[in-house]
């Protein structure tokens, strides 16, 4: 089989027809000078010396020798019927930096995202990894193929989303989780994060104070600090966000984000009464309440509580969903639900930011939806979700003299609060040893934890893999974490 051609680099050297160096010194030069700024990398092929004698408007022998000079110098090679490169031999001193301080005045400070990459020489229980072995890839592939076929290559989509998704998503709310809206109300994100940052960059201006749940999503926190606001920490309790502890009046936070559906970390529920008081202390303080439905859609146990949105008859609420958790992380789309005249402010912002989602994902996601491949899908996984659950929970049974369960009736992880008995460092550590990669719950806390435990995702684990792992960190526990 005949090996594929190297592309040329797109290089011509500048050359100035008045300097008293002769072009071809001048060429020399500039080829030099690219090779040891790092323009020009090892590899890399120049273009042909009749190519760049048109290029420049010089007589061709002038780049030959010009060449011959630099392969001379071991500054490049050259390949009998292949071209000119770049030698791979040459060693170039590094210079010194000339990137800025950290102290420069138009670099903003931020905070690093708390995003850890996967571990794929540990056996991770990690949190927000839905089962990607489970895709159903045959009909993902099928309403990709069927979307490409009327994709327009001349316009681009409207900012808030092309509304065939978003009639799909409103249809599918209204059956799925009685939330009615119109496929107007849906705004088409890159995630669920996004989704937050476009409702914050509309309603926060710097200083203003966002109540949060503690412990609670790290990634969500620290949107809202990005733009400025600052944070209260609300706890959670078995009930959910203590509404009780929300200030009043002048005090009160202008934003409440809540993830009532399986809070993030501790895997509770939000009960149908702190849900109502939500809304109402919403209502009399002037407020806004941003509800991720995180998890909403795997249930094992439990019946299914009404959103808070599809309670809200004032709109203090706006729904973010997204498919990353119900599909696969790498799709990156989500969706807001939002009532006028916020979700015009939201469109406004979101064309700003990028225009629009990308059209061919939105457009095999509707397809993925109205040929039923979405709900089948969400059965299928809601039935090995619960399998893997009732693995772990039979696995981790022994601990219960020394631990409780939460989050297990529904989502994708489960938190395992332990008594003072058990030493966390020291567990994790254990588990690391084994080759078994868990969370320590503290870490999702603004201020000093007043809980003791783990959050273990299980949901992108197979099933062997669980079972094993439980067995690892029971034993872990009854072998020596204690203090």
């Amino acid at each position: 089989m005949r090996s594929k051609r190297q592309a040329e680099v797109d290089f011509f050297p500048q050359i100035e027809r008045s300097s008293h160096l002769s072009l071809e010194r001048q060429i020399v030069r500039a080829v030099r000078e690219a090779i040891v700024c790092g323009r020009l990398r090892p590899g890399m092929r120049l273009p042909s010396s009749r190519r760049l004698a048109a290029q420049l408007h010089v007589n061709r022998n002038t780049i030959v020798n010009a060449l011959a000079q630099l392969i001379a110098e071991e500054y490049l090679t050259g390949k009998p019927g292949s071209g000119t490169f770049v030698s791979q031999q040459i060693q170039i001193s590094p210079k010194p930096s000339q990137h800025p301080s950290l102290d420069a005045r138009w670099l903003r400070p931020l905070s690093p995202p708390h995003v850890f990459p996967p571990r794929k020489d540990l056996l991770e229980f990690r949190v927000c990894q839905p089962s990607t072995n489970a895709f159903p890839l045959v009909q993902w592939r099928k309403a990709w193929h069927q979307a490409l076929q009327h994709l327009p290559l001349d316009d681009y989509s409207p900012p808030a989303g092309e509304r065939g998704l978003r009639a799909a998503i409103a249809e599918y709310l209204a059956r799925a989780r009685g939330l009615i809206c119109s496929p107007e109300d849906v705004i088409i994100t890159n995630g669920a994060i996004q989704g937050i940052h476009l409702v914050t960059a509309a309603t926060v201006t710097p200083g203003e104070c966002v109540a949060f749940e503690e412990p609670g999503y790290p990634l969500a926190r620290q949107v809202f600090e990005y733009h400025g606001a600052q944070i209260l920490p609300i706890a959670v309790d078995e009930d959910g966000l203590r509404v009780e502890a929300l200030p009043e009046r002048q005090a009160s936070p202008l934003l409440v984000y809540v993830t009532p559906s399986h809070q993030f970390p501790l895997g509770v529920r939000m009960s149908a009464t702190r849900r109502l008081a939500l809304l109402d202390w919403a209502v009399r303080n002037d407020a806004l309440i941003i509800e991720d439905d995180y998890d909403s859609e795997f249930r094992y146990d439990a019946p299914p509580l009404p959103p808070l949105a599809s309670l809200d008859s004032h709109d203090r609420v706006v729904y973010v969903g997204t498919f990353s958790k119900v599909l696969f992380p790498g799709l990156r789309i989500g969706y807001v639900i939002a009532a006028a005249p916020l979700r015009e402010r939201l469109e406004h912002l979101k064309c700003l930011m990028d225009y629009h989602t990308n059209i061919p994902t939105q457009r095999s996601i509707e397809c993925f939806m109205k040929e039923g491949y979405f709900d089948q899908h969400i059965s299928r996984m809601r039935r090995l979700y619960a399998e893997k659950r009732s693995v772990l929970e039979k696995v981790l049974l022994p601990l219960k003299p020394v631990a409780s369960f939460r989050g297990l009736e529904a989502g994708l992880h489960t938190f395992i609060e332990f008594d003072a008995s058990v030493q966390i460092d020291a567990l994790i550590q254990t588990c690391l040893a084994s080759g078994i990669l868990i969370t320590d719950v503290a870490q999702y806390y603004l201020a000093d934890p007043n809980r003791r435990g783990l959050v273990l995702g299980y949901g992108g684990l197979e099933l062997p893999d669980i079972e094993w792992a439980g067995l690892q960190l029971m034993s872990s526990v009854q072998l020596g974490s204690h203090r």
